[in-house]
């Protein structure tokens, strides 16, 4: 059996995809089903994440902390991370248009690959300044910071306290805070 021809396979667009129910992502015109819904740990994780950053950011007027949304790359990618910090002015659109400073992503036995690797690529390539990986299975998460147009990891945290310079702040992240 043959593998298909990527030119064979249907090509969607933002237009596309916002007519879609569910939760999607675009990535390179590609359809990717976000679902199962995620599990209980993933969400608690997530939950844990977005309460230190929240709490991080209190003095910085600069940064927010968001659950997923919409971070609209262009026309043929758009993508929705589990935790992010956006620095500067909030837009008043329904997605993102400029990249997050800080990204986390949850792990899913449904997402995992597609976080290491498509994800990955395409968060450096557009410039987030740190990356994190979060592993629920290990309780690890992988720390990797955009240094010279590509990602360099920083660490391996698991009950690590890890300093984040978003720019006009810096914030100290709590890796033993997040876990189950």
């Amino acid at each position: 059996m043959s593998t298909p021809n990527l030119e064979d396979l249907p090509h969607y667009t933002y237009d596309d995809y916002v007519q879609w129910e569910g939760r999607w992502e675009l990535i390179y015109g590609v359809a990717h089903a976000m679902s199962p819904s995620p599990s209980i740990e993933h969400q608690s994780i997530s939950q844990h994440i977005a309460s230190q950053l929240e709490r991080a950011l209190e003095s910085c007027q600069e940064c927010h902390a968001l659950l997923p949304v919409d971070w609209k790359i262009n026309e043929e990618t758009t993508v929705q991370p589990d935790n992010l910090v956006i620095c500067g002015e909030l837009e008043k659109k329904t997605y993102l248009s400029k990249a997050p400073t800080l990204i986390f992503e949850v792990l899913s036995t449904s997402t995992a690959h597609k976080d290491r690797t498509t994800k990955f690529k395409l968060y450096a390539q557009e410039g987030v300044r740190h990356y994190v990986i979060v592993d629920p299975q290990e309780s690890i998460a992988k720390v990797y910071r955009w240094q010279d147009g590509r990602y360099i990891k920083v660490l391996d945290a698991s009950k690590d306290s890890v300093e984040f310079d978003l720019g006009k702040c810096s914030i100290q992240f709590e890796f033993s805070k997040i876990w189950l």
